[in-house]
Protein backbone atom coordinates (compact mmCIF):
# COMPACT_ATOMS: atom_id res chain seq x y z
CA UNK A 1 0.00 0.00 0.00
CA UNK A 2 2.73 2.42 1.00
CA UNK A 3 4.66 1.55 -2.15
CA UNK A 4 1.59 2.19 -4.33
CA UNK A 5 1.03 5.59 -2.72
CA UNK A 6 4.69 6.48 -3.20
CA UNK A 7 4.60 5.43 -6.85
CA UNK A 8 1.42 7.43 -7.45
CA UNK A 9 2.94 10.50 -5.80
CA UNK A 10 6.10 10.08 -7.87
CA UNK A 11 4.09 9.84 -11.11
CA UNK A 12 2.05 12.90 -10.16
CA UNK A 13 5.21 14.83 -9.35
CA UNK A 14 6.78 13.86 -12.68
CA UNK A 15 3.77 14.96 -14.73
CA UNK A 16 3.57 18.19 -12.72
CA UNK A 17 7.23 18.96 -13.42
CA UNK A 18 6.73 18.13 -17.10
CA UNK A 19 3.73 20.46 -17.34
CA UNK A 20 5.68 23.29 -15.69
CA UNK A 21 8.23 23.12 -18.53
CA UNK A 22 7.70 26.22 -20.67
CA UNK A 23 8.13 24.48 -24.07
CA UNK A 24 5.46 21.92 -23.17
CA UNK A 25 2.98 24.63 -22.15
CA UNK A 26 3.72 26.64 -25.28
CA UNK A 27 3.16 23.67 -27.58
CA UNK A 28 0.02 22.60 -25.71
CA UNK A 29 -1.45 26.10 -25.67
CA UNK A 30 -0.74 26.71 -29.35
CA UNK A 31 -2.17 23.36 -30.46
CA UNK A 32 -5.27 23.74 -28.30
CA UNK A 33 -6.01 27.13 -29.87
CA UNK A 34 -5.12 26.28 -33.48
CA UNK A 35 -6.43 22.73 -33.98
CA UNK A 36 -10.13 23.27 -33.09
CA UNK A 37 -10.27 26.43 -35.21
CA UNK A 38 -8.66 24.64 -38.16
CA UNK A 39 -11.09 21.73 -37.80
CA UNK A 40 -14.12 24.03 -37.54
CA UNK A 41 -13.08 26.07 -40.59
CA UNK A 42 -12.40 22.90 -42.61
CA UNK A 43 -15.82 21.54 -41.67
CA UNK A 44 -17.65 24.73 -42.67
CA UNK A 45 -15.78 24.86 -45.99
CA UNK A 46 -16.72 21.25 -46.73
CA UNK A 47 -20.37 21.45 -45.67
CA UNK A 48 -21.50 25.00 -46.48
CA UNK A 49 -21.56 26.80 -49.82
CA UNK A 50 -19.20 29.78 -50.13
CA UNK A 51 -21.87 32.55 -50.23
CA UNK A 52 -23.09 31.44 -46.78
CA UNK A 53 -19.72 31.18 -45.07
CA UNK A 54 -18.05 34.52 -45.72
CA UNK A 55 -18.71 35.97 -42.26
CA UNK A 56 -20.09 33.86 -39.44
CA UNK A 57 -17.61 30.92 -39.54
CA UNK A 58 -14.71 33.36 -39.11
CA UNK A 59 -16.43 35.25 -36.29
CA UNK A 60 -17.39 32.04 -34.49
CA UNK A 61 -13.85 30.73 -34.94
CA UNK A 62 -12.44 33.88 -33.34
CA UNK A 63 -14.81 33.47 -30.39
CA UNK A 64 -13.90 29.78 -30.19
CA UNK A 65 -10.19 30.63 -30.10
CA UNK A 66 -10.67 33.10 -27.24
CA UNK A 67 -12.88 30.67 -25.35
CA UNK A 68 -10.37 27.84 -25.64
CA UNK A 69 -7.55 30.11 -24.50
CA UNK A 70 -9.57 31.20 -21.45
CA UNK A 71 -10.21 27.52 -20.65
CA UNK A 72 -6.50 26.77 -21.09
CA UNK A 73 -5.57 29.51 -18.62
CA UNK A 74 -8.21 28.72 -16.02
CA UNK A 75 -8.25 24.91 -16.16
CA UNK A 76 -4.72 23.90 -17.10
CA UNK A 77 -2.67 26.84 -15.85
CA UNK A 78 -4.90 27.37 -12.79
CA UNK A 79 -5.00 31.15 -13.14
CA UNK A 80 -7.27 33.99 -14.19
CA UNK A 81 -6.87 34.97 -17.84
CA UNK A 82 -6.34 38.66 -17.08
CA UNK A 83 -5.19 39.23 -20.66
CA UNK A 84 -8.83 38.65 -21.70
CA UNK A 85 -10.33 41.05 -19.15
CA UNK A 86 -13.50 42.44 -20.69
CA UNK A 87 -13.70 45.80 -18.93
CA UNK A 88 -11.59 47.61 -21.55
CA UNK A 89 -12.03 45.26 -24.50
CA UNK A 90 -14.05 47.48 -26.84
CA UNK A 91 -12.06 50.63 -26.11
CA UNK A 92 -8.67 48.97 -26.55
CA UNK A 93 -9.72 47.08 -29.68
CA UNK A 94 -11.02 50.32 -31.22
CA UNK A 95 -7.85 52.19 -30.27
CA UNK A 96 -5.68 49.44 -31.72
CA UNK A 97 -7.72 49.42 -34.94
CA UNK A 98 -7.26 53.17 -35.29
CA UNK A 99 -3.53 52.80 -34.66
CA UNK A 100 -3.27 50.17 -37.38
CA UNK A 101 -5.29 52.31 -39.78
CA UNK A 102 -3.18 55.40 -39.03
CA UNK A 103 0.06 53.47 -39.43
CA UNK A 104 -0.73 52.10 -42.90
CA UNK A 105 -2.14 55.48 -43.97
CA UNK A 106 1.07 57.20 -42.84
CA UNK A 107 3.17 54.69 -44.80
CA UNK A 108 0.94 55.16 -47.85
CA UNK A 109 1.23 58.96 -47.62
CA UNK A 110 5.03 58.81 -47.56
CA UNK A 111 5.10 56.39 -50.49
CA UNK A 112 2.62 58.56 -52.41
CA UNK A 113 4.69 61.71 -51.91
CA UNK A 114 7.73 59.74 -53.11
CA UNK A 115 5.87 58.84 -56.31
CA UNK A 116 5.73 55.15 -55.44
CA UNK A 117 1.99 54.74 -54.83
CA UNK A 118 -0.47 55.49 -57.62
CA UNK A 119 -4.26 55.57 -57.16
CA UNK A 120 -6.13 54.48 -60.27
CA UNK A 121 -9.75 54.76 -59.17
CA UNK A 122 -12.26 52.63 -57.31
CA UNK A 123 -11.94 48.90 -56.91
CA UNK A 124 -14.33 46.24 -58.12
CA UNK A 125 -16.46 46.06 -54.97
CA UNK A 126 -16.64 43.40 -52.32
CA UNK A 127 -13.94 45.12 -50.30
CA UNK A 128 -15.75 44.34 -47.03
CA UNK A 129 -15.61 40.59 -47.69
CA UNK A 130 -12.27 40.03 -45.90
CA UNK A 131 -13.40 41.80 -42.70
CA UNK A 132 -14.37 38.67 -40.76
CA UNK A 133 -11.39 36.70 -42.08
CA UNK A 134 -9.03 39.49 -40.99
CA UNK A 135 -10.64 39.50 -37.54
CA UNK A 136 -10.01 35.77 -37.16
CA UNK A 137 -6.42 36.03 -38.40
CA UNK A 138 -5.64 38.84 -35.96
CA UNK A 139 -7.29 37.06 -33.04
CA UNK A 140 -5.68 33.67 -33.65
CA UNK A 141 -2.18 35.04 -34.26
CA UNK A 142 -2.28 37.31 -31.22
CA UNK A 143 -3.50 34.53 -28.95
CA UNK A 144 -0.77 32.16 -30.16
CA UNK A 145 2.16 34.56 -30.46
CA UNK A 146 1.45 37.02 -27.65
CA UNK A 147 -0.77 35.30 -25.06
CA UNK A 148 0.82 31.85 -25.35
CA UNK A 149 4.33 32.14 -26.80
CA UNK A 150 5.47 35.52 -25.49
CA UNK A 151 3.77 35.31 -22.10
CA UNK A 152 5.14 31.88 -21.22
CA UNK A 153 8.60 32.71 -22.59
CA UNK A 154 8.59 35.94 -20.56
CA UNK A 155 7.92 33.98 -17.38
CA UNK A 156 10.72 31.58 -18.26
CA UNK A 157 13.45 33.72 -19.84
CA UNK A 158 12.40 37.30 -19.11
CA UNK A 159 10.48 39.81 -21.19
CA UNK A 160 13.42 41.05 -23.28
CA UNK A 161 14.49 37.64 -24.53
CA UNK A 162 10.85 36.63 -25.00
CA UNK A 163 10.24 39.75 -27.07
CA UNK A 164 13.12 38.93 -29.43
CA UNK A 165 12.37 35.20 -29.72
CA UNK A 166 8.62 35.61 -30.25
CA UNK A 167 9.15 38.36 -32.85
CA UNK A 168 11.65 36.22 -34.78
CA UNK A 169 9.27 33.25 -34.76
CA UNK A 170 6.46 35.55 -35.88
CA UNK A 171 8.61 36.59 -38.84
CA UNK A 172 9.48 33.00 -39.70
CA UNK A 173 5.80 32.00 -39.54
CA UNK A 174 5.19 34.20 -42.60
CA UNK A 175 8.05 32.65 -44.58
CA UNK A 176 5.78 30.93 -47.10
CA UNK A 177 4.40 34.17 -48.52
CA UNK A 178 5.16 35.07 -52.15
CA UNK A 179 8.08 37.48 -52.50
CA UNK A 180 9.51 36.73 -49.07
CA UNK A 181 12.86 38.48 -48.67
CA UNK A 182 15.20 39.84 -46.04
CA UNK A 183 13.20 43.06 -45.99
CA UNK A 184 9.98 41.05 -45.67
CA UNK A 185 11.39 39.06 -42.77
CA UNK A 186 12.58 42.25 -41.09
CA UNK A 187 9.19 43.90 -41.60
CA UNK A 188 7.14 41.05 -40.16
CA UNK A 189 9.61 40.57 -37.31
CA UNK A 190 9.36 44.26 -36.43
CA UNK A 191 5.59 43.91 -36.62
CA UNK A 192 5.95 41.17 -34.01
CA UNK A 193 7.90 43.59 -31.82
CA UNK A 194 5.20 46.23 -32.28
CA UNK A 195 2.35 43.87 -31.44
CA UNK A 196 4.17 42.56 -28.38
CA UNK A 197 4.82 46.16 -27.31
CA UNK A 198 1.08 46.78 -27.56
CA UNK A 199 0.46 43.68 -25.43
CA UNK A 200 2.95 44.91 -22.84
CA UNK A 201 1.27 48.32 -22.84
CA UNK A 202 -1.93 46.97 -21.31
CA UNK A 203 -1.28 43.35 -20.36
CA UNK A 204 -4.38 42.50 -22.42
CA UNK A 205 -4.89 41.19 -25.94
CA UNK A 206 -7.43 43.70 -27.21
CA UNK A 207 -4.96 46.44 -28.21
CA UNK A 208 -2.67 44.16 -30.27
CA UNK A 209 -5.66 42.36 -31.82
CA UNK A 210 -7.09 45.71 -32.88
CA UNK A 211 -3.73 46.94 -34.16
CA UNK A 212 -3.19 43.75 -36.15
CA UNK A 213 -6.72 43.86 -37.55
CA UNK A 214 -6.59 47.58 -38.35
CA UNK A 215 -3.35 47.26 -40.31
CA UNK A 216 -4.39 44.17 -42.27
CA UNK A 217 -7.93 45.30 -43.05
CA UNK A 218 -6.95 48.80 -44.15
CA UNK A 219 -4.04 47.47 -46.18
CA UNK A 220 -6.10 44.81 -47.95
CA UNK A 221 -9.68 46.09 -48.04
CA UNK A 222 -9.02 49.80 -48.51
CA UNK A 223 -5.75 50.08 -50.44
CA UNK A 224 -5.71 46.63 -52.03
CA UNK A 225 -2.09 45.98 -51.11
CA UNK A 226 -0.72 42.47 -51.11
CA UNK A 227 -0.27 41.34 -47.52
CA UNK A 228 2.38 38.79 -46.56
CA UNK A 229 2.61 37.83 -50.22
CA UNK A 230 -1.14 37.32 -50.70
CA UNK A 231 -2.63 39.49 -53.49
CA UNK A 232 -5.74 41.51 -52.70
CA UNK A 233 -8.43 43.74 -54.21
CA UNK A 234 -9.56 46.73 -52.18
CA UNK A 235 -11.89 49.69 -52.24
CA UNK A 236 -9.19 51.54 -54.19
CA UNK A 237 -7.17 50.31 -57.17
CA UNK A 238 -3.63 50.99 -56.05
CA UNK A 239 -0.37 50.23 -57.82
CA UNK A 240 3.19 50.60 -56.61
CA UNK A 241 6.13 51.39 -58.87
CA UNK A 242 9.72 51.50 -57.73
CA UNK A 243 12.49 49.36 -56.28
CA UNK A 244 11.43 46.42 -54.13
CA UNK A 245 13.13 47.84 -51.03
CA UNK A 246 10.75 50.80 -51.26
CA UNK A 247 7.54 49.16 -52.53
CA UNK A 248 7.94 45.87 -50.67
CA UNK A 249 7.79 43.92 -53.93
CA UNK A 250 5.40 40.99 -54.26
CA UNK A 251 5.27 40.54 -50.50
CA UNK A 252 3.51 43.87 -49.97
CA UNK A 253 4.23 47.16 -48.23
CA UNK A 254 5.07 45.26 -45.04
CA UNK A 255 8.47 44.72 -46.68
CA UNK A 256 8.96 48.41 -47.55
CA UNK A 257 11.79 50.30 -45.86
CA UNK A 258 9.25 53.03 -45.06
CA UNK A 259 7.12 50.51 -43.18
CA UNK A 260 10.13 49.24 -41.25
CA UNK A 261 10.95 52.76 -40.07
CA UNK A 262 7.33 53.53 -39.16
CA UNK A 263 6.90 50.30 -37.19
CA UNK A 264 10.23 50.78 -35.43
CA UNK A 265 9.25 54.30 -34.34
CA UNK A 266 5.84 53.24 -33.02
CA UNK A 267 7.37 50.24 -31.24
CA UNK A 268 9.95 52.48 -29.58
CA UNK A 269 7.20 54.85 -28.46
CA UNK A 270 5.19 52.02 -26.88
CA UNK A 271 8.26 50.49 -25.23
CA UNK A 272 9.26 53.89 -23.81
CA UNK A 273 6.09 54.10 -21.74
CA UNK A 274 6.41 53.78 -17.93
CA UNK A 275 7.50 50.31 -16.91
CA UNK A 276 4.59 49.76 -14.56
CA UNK A 277 2.30 49.78 -17.62
CA UNK A 278 4.48 47.25 -19.45
CA UNK A 279 4.30 44.18 -17.23
CA UNK A 280 3.43 40.90 -18.98
CA UNK A 281 0.04 39.51 -18.09
CA UNK A 282 1.59 36.72 -16.03
CA UNK A 283 3.19 39.23 -13.69
CA UNK A 284 -0.24 40.67 -12.94
CA UNK A 285 -1.86 37.39 -12.01
CA UNK A 286 -1.21 37.71 -8.31
CA UNK A 287 -3.14 40.97 -8.34
CA UNK A 288 -6.07 39.73 -10.43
Amino acid sequence: MTSDIANQASATGWTSRLWRAAPIRIIAGALLCIAPVAFFMAATHALIDKPYRQVWPFVLSAVLCLGIYRWFAQTLEKRTAVELARNAALREFALGSLMGLALICAVTFVLWTAGVVHFEGAGNGGWLNPLAEMLLAATLEEVVFRAVLFRILADWLGARIALVVSALLFGLAHFSGDGFSLFAFAGVTLAGVLLTSAFLRTGRLWLPIGLHFGWNFTSVAVFGYATSGNPAQGMLRTTLAGPDWLTGGAFGVEASAVTLIAIALLSAALLALPKKRMQPATQQESHA
